[in-house]
């Protein structure tokens, strides 16, 4: 089985690595946390183009049903139609609407199945997962029918921490936090995404980049997407590395911050030491 490693457009640490590929090899799902922006979603996207097969993206929202992955009963239409008289309804099959999980299930070629911000959803959304997760097969009431997949798809689930998950789901997951990159890593996934970027102005943007999330008291740390976002605003301004690194008792917000900063109490925050500093001076 080919393994998961860091590609030219996505850097992965060791630990990153190990992670995917346990999973992989023990067939469970692979349990992936981190701050929003850190690329939980964007690994699964590496991992399918890796082992070169589908990705099947199941984005949870607050209302999602976990049995909205499996299948949908359209039982609205097939009264609607039987009052017209329309023949199709004799055919139960024609009102059912396949989920992803059931896509994924009759897939010819293992896919890579991403159930992404699993957190966003109910708290008994997992618990309702567990037994289909864990036997690969569910049962459809309506004809009569099991859907067994033909082979354990890749699940990668993501979530962003901001509910807990139930320990019985818990236990059949292999699990791996995403840290925040540190300053070698960010290096790296700044030349992968700007290969022709100065290294002088690699090191102004990361400075003042790691300088706001460091500052206390924020509320919104910027995340990697925000930096890579700032930098491509920076380039197309062509700002120089020298005025990154200017700063005044007036403003002490780099250019552009508009990308790292995302609420008002942050930005006013920065207006309040700014303000202190000039009254210290």
């Amino acid at each position: 089985m080919k393994k998961f490693t860091s590609t030219e457009s996505y850097i992965a640490t060791e630990d990153l690595i190990e992670a995917v590929n346990s999973s992989l090899t023990l067939e469970k799902p692979l349990l992936i946390k981190g701050e929003p922006g850190t690329g939980k979603t964007r690994l699964a996207e590496e991992i399918a183009t890796i082992l070169n097969t589908d990705l099947i993206k199941w984005n949870v929202k607050s209302n999602t049903k976990a049995s909205q992955g499996l299948y949908e009963y359209d039982a609205v239409s097939r009264l609607r139609d039987s009052q017209l008289g329309d023949k199709k309804v004799e055919n139960i099959k024609n009102y059912i609407r396949k989920g992803v999980l059931w896509k994924a299930f009759e897939s010819s070629k293992r896919p890579v199945l991403l159930i992404d911000e699993i957190d966003k959803a109910d708290i008994e959304f997992p618990n309702d997962l567990l037994q289909e997760l864990d036997t690969m097969e569910f049962f459809v009431y309506e004809t009569g029918e099991i859907i067994s997949a033909t082979q354990r798809p890749a699940v990668i689930i993501t979530s962003n921490n901001e509910k807990d998950l139930p320990d019985a789901f818990l236990r059949r997951c292999f699990f791996h936090y995403i840290s925040f990159p540190d300053l070698e890593t960010l290096q790296e996934i700044v030349r992968v995404h700007f290969p022709d970027i100065k290294k002088s102005l690699i090191n102004a943007t990361l400075k003042s980049f790691i300088d706001i999330r460091n500052t206390v008291g924020i509320k919104k740390k910027p995340s990697t997407s925000e930096l890579l976002d700032w930098l491509k605003l920076i380039l197309a301004d062509d700002i120089d590395a020298s005025d990154l690194l200017k700063k005044d008792n007036k403003n002490i917000l780099p250019p552009l911050y508009g990308a790292l900063l995302k609420n008002e109490a942050d930005v006013e925050l920065f207006q309040k030491i700014a303000f202190m500093s000039r009254n210290e001076n």
